[in-house]
């Protein structure tokens, strides 16, 4: 039984990302597609004193049809100051200490490619959660068709028995496909996570999962499904 989940790269995502990652043997970064503005690919929440932050890289968006792969960033120093936001509102969590040097460590010599950013970001704190899902690259797959067969190559390819979506496909994915190639399909669910002690009140879940990392520690994961 072999399970498989397909998702664009997000920058420093939320704690319902790594639960996705955490339930399947392989985790395809699907970036690939459309660069969306606004969205999740180059930023993300931080929980401070005044209220919640934004930490974002600044990429240039030259066309509406550039792929998340070939977006760039357009400045130099984004990691100096995104690091200095973490310092600043997080060095009185309870294990910033512990993870402030791996985690740091993550902003030097990064690429100047959103894509590998956020791969490099999403490896480096799976790292920290002890979470051993294989990752992968679409491209690595040579995906050919629209949406919907474009994914269930993916799947056909990793031998997987199971997919694992997150509930915004619901509006799109056609599930009789999956059912005719005896691949079952499987909704993540991100409602009724556990609260857990922030720095600041009032309690917010969809903040990065760095938030969760410096103020739990090791029990981290224990805050994930």
């Amino acid at each position: 039984m072999s399970k498989v989940a397909i998702l664009q790269s997000n920058y420093i995502p939320w704690k319902g990302y790594f639960d996705l990652i955490d339930q399947v043997d392989v985790f395809v970064i699907y970036d690939e597609v459309q660069y969306t503005k606004n969205d999740w690919r180059n930023r993300n929440l931080i929980n401070t004193s005044s209220g919640l932050q934004w930490l974002t890289i600044p990429v240039r968006q030259e066309s509406l049809n550039q792929k998340i792969f070939e977006t760039k960033i357009f400045t130099n120093n984004w990691h100096k100051k995104h690091a200095s936001s973490l310092i600043t509102n997080y060095s009185k969590a309870p294990y910033f200490k512990t993870y402030k040097e791996e985690v740091l460590n993550l902003y030097e010599n990064q690429s100047n490619l959103i894509s590998e950013v956020n791969v490099s970001f999403i490896k480096g704190i799976c790292k920290l959660l002890d979470i051993k899902t294989e990752i992968i690259d679409s491209r690595e797959l040579n995906l050919e068709g629209d949406k919907n067969i474009r994914l269930l190559e993916a799947c056909k390819k990793l031998n997987a028995t199971t997919y694992i979506s997150g509930p915004a496909a619901k509006s799109y994915l056609d599930i009789e496909l999956f059912k005719k190639e005896n691949i079952e399909v499987d909704w993540m669910d991100y409602s009724s996570y556990k609260e857990y002690k922030q720095l600041f009140e009032p309690f917010h879940h969809g903040v990065t999962i760095l938030d969760l990392i410096f103020n739990m520690g090791s029990e981290s994961k224990n805050y994930l499904k």
